[in-house]
């Protein structure tokens, strides 16, 4: 290990997995991003003799890893769809003649007619499965091909299966042991707990999240820092109030590569302090001494949400990650995922219209009058789930029938996990305790950060907090005399029998049930019920031990958060970039309304489309979907630059088919 990979010592688990994996054994390890999974196959890999298949979905991943490993000496090699096709066979020959130590394929090439049969004839020593959350149902990227690796492997074993990732809840666990097909596998979850990492979540309206961005990073000790927006407008908005006291800039997929690169090479090198980022494309920021991370929105998942506080203190310094969040956040996510999964409804009206021959999916969607974006998603969902078969022409049939079940199961997972979101930011208990617990890691003492919001609520910078006033110890102690004569009671009950009123109130209201929550005298628990079709969701209230011991002074050592106003100078500069904003251009409009010459370019790009499907041999609608190829036409780019500023474009897709897409355009242009 010294010799090779220039490692002094094993890092916690380690060695464990590698001996494990080295002697034969299947295995699953789940640890954080930068914990030195990639050591636990490549060390075994090369202490079994012969090559390791590395199966992993991210072409820029694969590069990465593999010029690494070159880097060290060792023979590896790539297959994947950006590489020529003669490269490929070479690669193959190499594989075959017992050249190489590392084969890294995608997911997609097992599917390859031959393919597997070619792997076979010389089988690996070791099989790992990287990202193996999106094997699962419930995983992250879902990806069908990535789900049908487990019955792709039986022909290259005995070799052992390792499968990692970084994301995987007991739930995710279990669905990739099932679905690899290995049930015996030793499981390895551990390194989720953060000691540097002090964790604030602050219920704020969106409108006051940019002034306590703000206030927080106004201290120098709190930079460098990485501030997450859920949209580019937001991005731009925020940085452009930072930039006017602190040195701050926006990162996003629509600005040009050139620009991002300067953004993101200056914040490296410390002249830029802080960097304000969407979600999907802040992760490519890397850098160690990042003291803050905040989030001016509620992250979709758990998950999501740790992997970007990771990008926090990975220099071991005390750092902070702050949560700004509100209702609001969830209703904005529901409205996404509603869109993105539709009710099951749909998607049995299409598969009720789907024969045994093939039909063109244009005519079917016709004939059941659906709304195109609609229909293509159904289609989609349909397809993933094995209920529809479609050709790269885009002709459908009907495939199996059972994908109902496993699509409502996934859709509901996709909900619950916003809902597991927001109980994490308003709820209350050691927030580091409830992250290692999300994620299953047995080997963590659950032991309580002492650094957190809920551990030290006097060190917060998002929020303050105080000794409870005259009053609100009278509503304290109301509020603990009802629980004492009761067996829990819901948030409305309490604010009702209280005699409380208005919006005011009630958030005042819950500011004190917070207080006692934190002070360990209360427990909020989730809860729901039906009613029209639709789940209505609230909080229920119980005194703990604690509180039902607790004298009656108790409440006045409850500490009350108060959210301090935005300065003038903030509220000021804020209203002028909103007055800006509101000139920028209106969202562009749906497929329907292209012009004439529009129409005849979006048939050239469907055609387009057509072949990179045929050759993929993939549905077209895995490419781009209309409505991106009818954004693209109304923009009418004729640069990289101007391609990423389409919506749906990113720099991974402007990467993949900007080159066609642009010459697709020129050419219709000529």
């Amino acid at each position: 290990m010294r010799e090779t990979f220039n490692h002094a010592a094993f890092r916690p688990l380690q060695e464990e997995v590698c001996r494990t994996v080295a002697d034969g054994r299947d295995a699953l390890l789940v640890m954080p991003t930068g914990a030195g999974k990639s050591l636990c196959y490549q060390l075994p890999g090369l202490a079994r003799g012969g090559t390791t298949l590395v199966l992993s979905p991210l072409i820029a991943l694969m590069e990465d890893q593999v010029e690494a490993l070159q880097r060290l000496g060792l023979a590896a090699q790539r297959i994947h769809s950006g590489r020529d096709r003669l490269d490929s066979r070479a690669v193959c020959r190499a594989y075959l003649d017992g050249e190489l130590d590392f084969l890294f394929v995608a997911p997609e090439r097992l599917g390859v007619p031959g393919f597997p049969e070619m792997l076979a004839k010389r089988k690996p020593v070791l099989i790992a499965v990287d990202e193996a959350h999106c094997i699962s149902h419930w995983g992250h990227d879902f990806r069908p091909d990535y789900r049908m690796i487990g019955e792709r492997l039986p022909l290259l074993r005995p070799a052992p299966v390792i499968a990692l990732t970084a994301t995987a809840t007991p739930t995710v666990q279990r669905d990739i042991v099932s679905q690899l097909e290995i049930p015996e596998a030793e499981l390895y979850i551990h390194g989720f707990r953060r000691t540097n990492i002090a964790l604030e979540a602050v219920e704020a309206n969106p409108s006051a999240r940019a002034a306590v961005v703000h206030r927080v990073l106004a201290d120098p000790s709190r930079r460098p820092a990485i501030v997450y927006a859920p949209t580019r407008k937001e991005t731009e908005a925020i940085a452009a109030e930072l930039a006017a006291d602190l040195p701050a800039a926006a990162y996003h997929a629509g600005m040009s590569a050139a620009i991002r690169e300067r953004v993101q090479r200056t914040f490296s090198d410390g002249e830029l302090e802080v960097i304000v980022a969407t979600i999907a494309f802040g992760m490519g920021i890397d850098k160690a001494d990042i003291r803050t991370v905040i989030h001016t929105g509620l992250p979709g998942s758990l998950e999501n949400y740790y992997q970007e506080i990771g990008r926090a203190g990975r220099d071991g310094e005390p750092s902070r990650a702050i949560l700004l969040y509100s209702w609001a956040d969830r209703h904005t996510h529901q409205f996404f995922l509603d869109r993105d999964y539709p009710p099951s409804e749909v998607l049995a009206r299409v598969f009720s219209s789907l024969g045994q021959r093939p039909r063109p999916a244009a005519e079917l969607r016709a004939a059941l009058g659906l709304d195109p974006e609609v229909f293509a998603t159904a289609l989609e969902k349909l397809w993933i789930h094995r209920g529809a078969l479609v050709d790269p022409d885009e002709n459908t049939a009907r495939g199996r029938d059972g994908w109902q079940q496993p699509y409502e199961a996934q859709r509901a997972h996709r909900h619950a996990q916003i809902e597991r979101m927001i109980r994490f930011a308003s709820g209350t208990g050691c927030r580091m305790v409830r992250l290692v617990e999300h994620f299953g890691d047995r080997l963590d003492p659950k032991t309580p950060c002492g650094i957190c919001d809920q551990c030290a609520s006097d060190d917060c910078l998002a929020a303050s907090f105080r000794r409870p006033t005259t009053d609100e110890c009278e509503r304290l102690s109301a509020i603990m005399s009802l629980l004492q004569s009761r067996d829990g009671a819901t948030t409305g009950q309490l604010h009702r029998e209280l005699g409380t009123a208005g919006a005011k109130g009630r958030g005042a209201f819950e500011a004190l049930l917070d207080g006692l929550a934190r002070q360990g005298l209360i427990e909020k628990r989730a809860d729901s019920f039906v009613k029209d079709n639709r789940t209505i969701r609230f909080q229920r209230v119980f005194l703990t031990r604690v509180g039902r011991m607790a004298k009656p002074d108790v409440v006045e050592s409850v500490r009350v958060v108060e959210t301090p106003s935005p300065p003038d100078a903030v509220k000021k500069r804020r209203s002028k970039n909103r007055a800006a904003t509101t000139t920028r251009k209106p969202a562009a409009s749906p497929t329907t309304t292209l012009e004439p010459t529009e129409m005849r370019l979006f048939d050239e790009l469907r055609e387009w489309r057509l072949g990179e499907a045929r050759r993929r041999r993939v549905p077209a609608f895995r490419i781009l979907t209309d409505r991106v190829l009818a954004a693209v036409c109304r923009a009418r780019p004729s640069d990289e630059e101007e391609l990423l500023e389409v919506s749906g474009i990113g720099p991974a897709i402007a990467k993949k088919y900007g080159r066609a897409i642009l010459e697709t355009i020129r050419q219709h242009d000529g």
